[in-house]
């Protein structure tokens, strides 16, 4: 919280750019500041998650279509990133409450599921300090049941959302996604087949295998 841009210092004024209260721009789809022929990308966008391999990635397709080798624009809504708390937080795409505003409640549903991963079980700490995980898929029903959020907490998250963020790079569909066999025992399958929404049933609790 709280963070913010140090770029007064860069005097963009007299350039004409425009610089929000915490220093940083807002870009077009084209990382155009509001004068043309300036961009920005990185930690100095409005807006955008404050993460290395988003800079790195939105500066490579700038370079790409500044020399005129490429035409592609960074997709900002498809960026998975972790919170390597000591149980980690995976996610990918919308969070549920920008789902609803940009598609509607009505829309979404939002399948869920708490579970005990089975490497706990060995645990005695983590058994009788009774954690659990937790993954939730959200899709737009508007559109084919399109996966438009994906948020899990669980032993290696990060890995798991990795994988997860090919599936949302092809437009991925529940459909799709509950198509694929699960490695058992791992924690990764708990995010396949989920069949409680939120919407219908706010316990998350599992019921059986």
């Amino acid at each position: 919280m709280g963070r913010y841009a140090v770029t007064a210092g860069l005097n963009l004024a007299n350039a004409g750019v425009v610089a929000e209260s915490n220093g940083k721009f807002k870009v077009n789809a084209q990382e155009q500041t509001n004068v043309e022929n300036i961009y920005a990308v990185g930690d100095v966008l409005h807006g955008r998650l404050e993460l290395t391999p988003v800079a790195i990635k939105t500066g490579n397709l700038l370079a790409a279509r500044i020399c005129g080798t490429g035409t592609a624009l960074m997709d900002y809504d498809s960026i998975p990133t972790t919170v390597f708390t000591p149980l980690e937080y995976g996610t990918v795409g919308l969070t549920e409450q920008e789902a609803k505003e940009r598609y509607g409640a009505y829309n979404i549903a939002t399948f869920h599921t708490k579970f005990k991963p089975l490497e706990w079980a060995v645990d005695k700490f983590i058994t009788e300090g009774k954690r659990t995980a937790y993954t939730k898929v959200l899709v737009n029903k508007s559109d084919n049941n399109r996966v438009v959020g994906f948020h899990m907490c669980a032993p290696n998250a990060g890995e798991i959302t990795q994988g997860v963020a090919f599936g949302f790079k092809c437009g991925m569909t529940k459909e799709q996604m509950d198509s694929v066999v699960g490695i058992h025992p791992t924690a990764a399958e708990d995010c396949i087949g989920l069949h409680l929404t939120k919407e219908e049933n706010p316990d998350a609790s599992k019921t059986g295998c």
